[in-house]
């Protein structure tokens, strides 16, 4: 099965992200604190406070995506509900990061964001949410599988649970209503020939 390896994997990547991102954020804070670092007028202390809740908050929010990969490579299972919508947030996220990494940094991040979108489409895409099609449960049918019901014979006892057939009103060789006026073998066509336009 290729759905289990590609779940593991997700999970592995996502959670090393996390520890990257926070670990990035905490690092550019305290280098913004001990260099006394300002943007635009804004207090040093509270952009480096800022850097560090937003590492931990992205560090999070990903070690989350990694353990909802890790759950639907435990219980071979598609993600749903709440565990589906991470998974699709983080694919969006990703996506929109790939977009500004190509400008800000390179196309070697570009490449990284859109590997790793790739991976938990993949995810998403692999996993049968329904659990396949149950056998039978197609088509309307009267059989079983969708097939029509077989017609009984001639003095054999229905099987049960069939629905019952209402015998003809009569007997077979007797003529039945209509049988007696004459009928066309060929339809009437309506003829409609042109009218002269000049006197």
């Amino acid at each position: 099965m290729v759905r289990r390896p590609v779940a593991w994997v997700v999970a592995v990547v996502l959670l090393a992200e996390a520890v990257f991102i926070a670990a990035l954020n905490w690092f550019l804070g305290i280098v913004v604190d001990r260099q006394d670092m300002s943007l635009a007028g804004l207090d040093p202390s509270t952009m480096a406070t800022s850097s560090k809740i937003g590492g931990v908050v992205f560090g999070l929010y990903f070690a989350l995506c990694a353990l909802v990969a890790v759950l639907v490579a435990i219980r071979d299972r598609a993600p749903a509900g709440f565990g589906r919508v991470v998974l699709i947030s983080a694919a969006v996220v990703h996506g929109l990061l790939g977009a500004f990494a190509w400008g800000l940094v390179g196309w070697t991040a570009f490449l990284f964001m859109v590997v790793v979108l790739g991976l938990i489409v993949l995810l998403l895409m692999t996993y049968d949410r329904d659990g396949g099609v149950r056998p039978g449960a197609s088509g309307g049918g009267a059989g079983a599988g969708g097939e029509p019901a077989a017609a009984a014979e001639p003095g054999s006892a229905p099987a049960p649970g069939a629905a019952a057939v209402p015998a003809p009103r009569t007997a077979p060789g007797e003529p039945r209503d209509g049988d007696g006026d004459p009928q066309d073998s060929v339809p009437a066509q309506l003829v409609i020939r042109p009218v002269p336009t000049t006197p």
